[in-house]
């Protein structure tokens, strides 16, 4: 699997919406019409009451840092270029919990809770969102 990249989402038609909108700027997140709850990562159900009267919104980015690991090691490429990297969970503003990065912020500087808001970095020709402290 030489050459192969690992850190490309995949996109389709479905998520196409989400990808373009990150290549604007904007962070989308599908909200639930029958029980008004919002999730992150896409899809075409809820997974809180399982409806499928879900629509895209666009929300915040503000979000603040559930848990963190920061990876000193990964064998796959690219990562091994990125080491240290902090990998992330984060709470959006908006309700959904989402895994990312935590860029622009010494690993010392970490706390639960800390305000993050989201940026976009440029991957492959793809935008993925990743988070920094506020500020």
């Amino acid at each position: 699997m030489s050459g192969a990249r690992f850190d490309l989402p995949e996109v389709d038609a479905f998520t196409r919406p989400y990808w373009d909108a990150a290549a604007e700027g904007r962070l989308l997140v599908r909200r639930c019409g029958g029980c008004g709850r919002a999730h992150h990562y896409p899809r075409e159900f809820c997974p809180h009451c399982w409806s499928e009267d879900v629509e895209w919104e666009r929300v915040s980015g503000r979000a603040t840092l559930y848990t963190w690991s920061v990876v000193h090691r990964n064998d796959l490429p690219p990562f091994g270029e990125r080491v240290p990297y902090v990998a992330a969970v984060v709470d959006l503003a908006e309700g959904p919990r989402m895994m990312t990065e935590v860029v622009e912020c010494g690993e010392g500087a970490l706390r639960v809770g800390m305000g993050l808001d989201v940026t976009f970095r440029g991957v492959g020709g793809v935008c993925v969102p990743v988070f920094r402290p506020w500020g």
